[in-house]
């Protein structure tokens, strides 16, 4: 992996230059490394947390995490495993030893069961195109076509080496294919309800008691017509919309003036409550869930069989 070159006085386009002087095809791990590690990382955690909340919405999906447990005993670790995994892959590059590693543990933890591939295809099209849509809305600059095809390059290697397969080898047409499933797959079931709400309860606890329900009604501010539909959520009112993305964007415009940050926020999460201190002391074989919980429906488990994955 290239070196980021460091200099002592950086104007605010310091690291759009360096983006634009990479090739999003060649250079794709590096020029997503600066983008979600120095450019937009606050966005970058708004935007994944949003789109683990829509895989959500696909019955198939809602009902595998709902017989695990996993979001219903143990929400937090379940965040910060998965939010610490794809730092590591961000941050050091997914051919990397650390990368590697996490690959690892994100290819024991889905292997366990019995996931589709188009189910595996869309959770991966969402990381790619909720941080697109959310910093077209919101972010303190546009991205690049250097960084949207640069996280479309990235994603599709790490789907490669998970063993997900026919993904779309365009950019437009891995968008086609995520909106093309949402219109599918998206329903209202409970299972969508039950992980939505856990959900929503976890990111309600990050904040003082008097703030929990305001909190909550925020997030379902974010959350679009077919989402709520699917979770059985009520709408936000109208207003706490309006004022919702007033305050994002009135955030950026702060964030606009502010100098180039000198230090990457990859796994740098303040609600990092599981691994105190993470990434010292620990490796990314620390992360991930355990095995299946013994009372699970067998049609939950994966039948042993060989894949391209790296194990």
């Amino acid at each position: 992996m290239s070196t980021v070159v460091t200099v002592s006085r950086r104007p605010r386009t310091h690291w759009l230059r360096q983006i634009l002087a990479l090739d999003p095809e060649r250079d794709h791990t590096e020029i997503y490394r600066i983008s979600a590690g120095y450019e937009f990382p606050w966005d970058y955690q708004r935007a994944l947390e949003l789109a683990l909340f829509r895989t959500y919405c696909v019955p198939t999906i809602s009902s595998l995490l709902e017989a695990t447990g996993e979001f219903r005993n143990r929400p937090q670790k379940r965040y910060d495993d998965t939010a610490l995994l794809m730092a590591e892959l961000a941050e050091h590059g997914y051919d990397s030893p650390r990368g590697k590693e996490a690959l690892r543990v994100i290819n024991r933890a889905h292997g366990q069961y019995a996931i589709s591939n188009d189910d595996m295809r869309y959770v991966l099209s969402t990381f790619v195109y909720e941080p697109v849509d959310w910093i077209d809305r919101y972010g303190w600059r546009p991205l690049s076509e250097h960084e949207k095809l640069a996280a479309f390059h990235f994603y599709r290697a790490v789907g490669a080496r998970m063993g997900i397969r026919e993904v779309p080898d365009t950019f437009e047409g891995f968008r086609t294919f995520k909106r093309e499933y949402e219109a599918e797959t998206f329903r209202y079931s409970e299972t969508n309800r039950l992980v939505g709400t856990y959900t929503l309860d976890l990111l309600r606890s990050w904040y003082p008691k008097p703030l929990s329900k305001p909190v909550g009604v925020a997030v379902r501010a974010l959350l679009d017509e077919p989402m709520l539909t699917a979770f059985g959520f009520r709408p936000a009112p109208s207003w706490v919309v309006t004022t919702a993305g007033r305050a994002l964007r009135g955030r950026s415009a702060v964030v606009r003036l502010l100098p180039p940050r000198r230090k990457s926020m990859l796994g740098q999460t303040g609600k990092n409550l599981t691994y105190p201190g993470y990434p010292q002391g620990y490796r990314p074989s620390d992360l991930g869930a355990g095995p299946p919980p013994a009372d699970i429906d067998p049609a939950y488990l994966a039948r042993p069989r060989s894949t391209s994955a790296q194990e």
